[in-house]
This record gives C-alpha cells, sequence and structure tokens, in this order.
C-alpha cells in the first residue's frame, strides 16, 4: 500500500512511519523537513503536494496546531490557529486528497482525547476536536465504499508528556497509539473516531 504520511516528522508521526514502513510504502510530509513539504494552513500547498506525489492508496495526518491557555485568556489568534491549522488544515486535506486516493482507499485524520475528556485550558483544542469527529461522522454518510474516512483520538503521548516535564504514568507511548493509525489503514470501518486505548 502507498500511504502518504503528513506530520510524519512528529512524535506520532515518527511512529506510525516506523511501524508501516515495515509492510507500506510510506511517503513522508513535514512542514520544513521529510520527503515533501506542505503548509497546512494553505489550501494551495496542500493542491501542490498532491500535484507532486500522484495518487496513493491511503493518506494519514498526524499532524495539526491549537492553542492550549485558560478561557479567560484565549485571544483571536489563539482560537484561529485551532481552526485554520487543525481543523480546516485537516477537512482540506480530505477535500484536495479525496481525489488522489485510489478506489477503495482510505484518509485517516488525528482529533484527540480532549474532544470527550476536557480538562482547565483545553476549550480552543476540545472544540476543534470536536468539531474533526464530527466532520468525520458526516463525510462517512456520503461516500460509501469508494473511500473511507476515520479520525484516531490519541491520549497524551508519554514522550512529549516527559519532554514537557508532565507526570507520565497516565499517557501512552508513541509507538503503541502507532497501533491505531495501522487499524484505520488495513481494517474495513469508516465514519469513526478511534480511541487508541481500545486498540493496544
Amino acid at each position: 500500500m502507498k500511504i502518504l504520511l503528513i506530520g510524519a516528522t512528529g512524535t506520532i508521526g515518527k511512529a506510525v512511519h516506523a511501524r508501516l514502513a515495515q509492510s507500506h510504502e510510506v511517503l513522508t510530509v513535514g512542514h520544513k523537513d521529510g520527503e515533501f513539504q506542505v503548509d497546512l494552513q494553505s489550501k494551495l500547498s496542500i493542491q501542490a503536494l498532491f500535484e507532486k506525489v500522484g495518487e496513493v492508496d491511503a493518506i494519514i495526518s498526524t499532524t495539526g496546531m491549537a492553542a492550549f491557555a485558560p478561557l479567560s485568556e484565549l485571544t483571536d489568534e489563539q482560537y484561529e490557529l485551532g481552526w485554520q491549522n487543525k481543523l480546516m488544515g485537516q477537512i482540506n486535506l480530505y477535500r484536495v486528497g479525496a481525489g488522489f486516493v485510489n478506489a477503495g482507499g482510505s484518509i485517516t485524520l488525528t482529533s484527540g482525547m480532549l474532544s470527550e475528556e476536557p480538562m482547565v485550558g483545553s476549550a480552543s483544542i476540545s472544540a476543534v476536536n470536536g468539531a474533526l469527529n464530527a466532520f468525520v461522522k458526516a463525510a462517512a454518510l456520503e461516500l460509501g465504499d469508494s473511500l473511507r474516512i476515520n479520525a484516531v483520538s490519541p491520549i497524551f503521548v508519554k514522550e512529549t508528556m516527559e519532554m514537557m516535564g508532565m507526570d507520565s504514568s497516565t499517557g501512552m507511548s508513541a509507538a503503541n497509539t502507532a497501533v491505531t493509525y495501522q487499524a484505520a489503514i488495513e481494517g474495513v470501518m469508516t465514519g469513526q473516531v478511534l480511541d487508541v486505548r481500545e486498540f493496544v
């Protein structure tokens, strides 16, 4: 299977690449690094990416930025970051990328557990994740059997928590998180939000 992995240079992306590259051809995409580059906030950049890459069997996005801050302190710019980058950036990966996915292929986006299990400071991220989940469920209703679309909902990643000086005991390793992305592209489900805790 030929897979386009956007966010391949991030913590989760690297683990997904390591897992999938054992049995698939994986093309890596980053903002500045990787085999290809893309600006997720630019639909033109996304279009240019797919024109370079051509047809693939699956698209995986493990990327997307959003602000984490107390509700009373969130600025217009911080809200806009989540809307334009993590939300519309990934929706545009579908809008543009769907035309480059072979019949029977799949698109897997990344939301996150804060949509269902919010915490103080997560209002913007929780809203973005919830919107992504809703988009995937609704989009699948119109795609039929020609294209599957799902969202992976990770919990906090141990490596990131440790890098930030947090207690990582409640987190999941990037390697274990990657298992769910493999299930998404190799399975038959569509319109699903995949909780990583159910696949380990």
